[in-house]
């Protein structure tokens, strides 16, 4: 019995992921590749404004690579 419901919670869980579906055209790739663009543009802007010494900072605008 418990085997089933951690079965069903399981394949439910993967269910409710939000499906994305791959560009299939030039110019679905290129509106894919600006709208990354523009998201890593506004969170680099959001994070010049931010305190450097708060946790937030440390978590949104560090990257793998930066100096400590």
């Amino acid at each position: 019995m418990t085997l089933i419901a951690a079965i069903t919670l399981g394949t439910g869980a993967c269910a409710f992921q939000p499906y994305e579906a791959m560009p299939t055209t030039p110019t679905q790739w290129q509106r894919r590749q600006d709208e990354i663009v523009r998201r890593d543009e506004e969170r680099a802007r959001l994070c010049q404004m931010m305190n450097k010494d708060t946790d937030r900072y440390r978590r949104d605008c560090r990257r793998p690579g930066d100096p400590r």
